[in-house]
């Protein structure tokens, strides 16, 4: 919907100017939202702007669309109606029974739970692998059977870094796809394409929309056979973003750059005093350079993030009652909104991975540290552990 060639302009630009030319009749700077279901056509055939019906196409999908391919340098983008619609529909498009995926081994539990309760039904076994180790990552590829290695850098909640070029060069050489889930970096801090993967999916619930006001995901792609293969079941299956939800991921992401430097800022301040805390014993953030992923995040992504994880001294009920005690802190799951959030992976967001592989320490703390005022969040967290 943008005859703009913004291709070299810088990311914030993009995400502000790309997809949408003010409209011609009324100059409107913002899309519409195009609350309609189906278009008057001229004649059998005859598609205006190549539009019909919404499953298949609405503008305002559109516009967000490609605003989300302009900001992670891809050829097409795809919006869904969640981040698991999206990555459910990629997995039927690039994938048939028989086939297989390499996980990490602390992917997100909605991740797993869909690969192992719903697409390992289908047929489609999968191994998990530490992504820091990318021998480990080779050693979990099947040859002539993976057919998509499943990446998470940072990963959630462990936030552990793999080195996306290096484990394209793997899953390529083995013929497989690297597919890389950048929602806890967000397209701002991070560009997997760039680095050698062949497909990004997003929950852009988070931070892509930042204000904890819509659901939604998204898949960009740089290949145009793979964008065609996704289109085809994009419509066939039909999980599609609806236009308000698109708008509103739409209006999100103008923000993001400036969000997202205000949720690194934040996470350093927090994560400073966390390592001085006399309760608090490991603290899990990429941007420490006592991170084992230190130096590969320092090269791939342009800040260290919004997300904090750390483990207290007390067991698990002290990390409760910490979840329990903040007031700045919302208890809640999701993340990457402008509030901030704290949870007990162990029984939120990761109880589906309880008694698995992928099952996370009971003592772990997740905090999404959002754009309030840093001082307040510190307070918080001190009187909670305290």
């Amino acid at each position: 919907m943008s005859d703009r060639d913004l291709s070299q302009a810088g990311f914030e630009t993009r995400a502000i100017h790309s997809g949408y030319e003010p409209d011609p009749t009324t100059g409107a700077v913002i899309p519409p939202i195009y609350a309609t279901s189906t278009y008057a056509q001229d004649g059998v055939g005859g598609l205006r702007g190549g539009y019909e019906y919404s499953r298949s196409a609405n503008p305002t999908r559109t516009a967000l669309e490609s605003t989300l391919a302009a900001l992670e340098g891809g050829a097409r983008g795809f919006a869904f109606a969640s981040g698991l619609a999206a990555e459910d529909t990629l997995t039927r498009a690039l994938c048939k029974p028989g086939d297989h995926v390499v996980l990490p081994d602390d992917a997100y539990g909605g991740t797993f739970r869909l690969f192992d309760k719903v697409e390992q039904g289908w047929g489609l076994p999968h191994s998990p692998a530490d992504v820091s180790d990318v021998d480990a990552v080779a050693a979990a590829i099947r040859p002539g059977e993976t057919r998509m290695v499943w990446l998470e850098t940072p990963t959630n909640p462990l936030l552990t870094i793999g080195d996306i070029a290096a484990i394209a060069e793997v899953a390529h050489d083995a013929g497989a796809l690297l597919v890389v889930d950048n929602t806890f970096a967000s397209s701002y801090l991070q560009q997997p394409l760039a680095l050698g993967a062949d497909v990004v999916v997003h929950s852009t619930t988070k931070y892509a929309g930042g204000h904890s006001d819509v659901v939604g995901g998204a898949i960009v792609v740089r290949d145009a056979d793979l964008a065609e293969r996704i289109g085809f079941h994009q419509n066939a299956i039909g999980a599609v973003a609806g236009p308000f939800d698109a708008w509103l991921t739409l209006r999100g992401l103008k923000t993001l750059a400036l969000r997202m430097e205000r949720h690194c800022d934040n996470a350093e301040r927090v994560v400073d005093f966390l390592t001085s805390h006399p309760a608090v014993g490991d603290v899990i953030y990429p941007g420490l350079e006592t991170h084992p992923g230190h130096e590969v995040a320092q090269r791939q992504m342009r800040r260290f993030g919004g997300m904090v994880s750390f483990r207290v001294t007390g067991g698990e009920e002290q990390a409760l009652a910490v979840c329990a005690a903040t007031e700045v802190f919302t208890l809640g799951e999701s993340l990457g909104g402008v509030e901030s959030l704290i949870e007990h992976p162990g029984r939120m967001t990761h109880a589906s991975v309880a008694g698995t592989e992928l099952e996370v320490p009971s003592d772990l703390v997740r905090l999404s540290v959002g754009i309030e005022t840093p001082d307040d969040l510190v307070a918080d967290l001190a009187r909670a552990l305290g």
